[in-house]
């Protein structure tokens, strides 16, 4: 049974997987926005809000935290960029918009996920 434990699973192990979500977090901090899987955006998504509400904190300590979960540069600009920039807001960083289309060679569901 599964009670309590959140998140997909991807069907990859855990160090396998931790790092394909810090490899989509790193892409969409980059990017500002991405074309993925809605399952992928969902779950990159609870990721990317935690490093930003991190980066609000604006002190050392978040900033070796973004620095030890995400690349230098994504971790920088999420310091310097993206937190300064969501000062004011509670939650809600990024939004994941649907897409119509599927992926032709296994129809799975497409997403844009971005920053607000």
């Amino acid at each position: 049974m599964r009670h309590l434990n959140k998140g997909k699973k991807f069907g990859l192990k855990k160090g396998p997987r931790r790092a394909f979500l810090r490899l989509l977090a790193n892409n969409l901090i980059m990017k500002e926005r991405i074309r993925t899987t809605e399952t992928r955006a969902k779950e990159v998504k609870r990721f990317v809000e935690r490093m930003v509400t991190h980066g609000k904190k604006q002190n050392v300590a978040s900033l070796r935290l973004l620095m030890s979960r995400l690349s230098k540069q994504a971790a920088y600009k999420v310091y310097h960029d993206l937190a300064p920039r969501y000062k004011d807001r509670k939650g809600g960083y990024t939004r994941v918009v649907k897409h119509m289309s599927v992926r032709k060679h296994d129809a799975s569901k497409m997403a844009t996920i971005e920053f607000v």
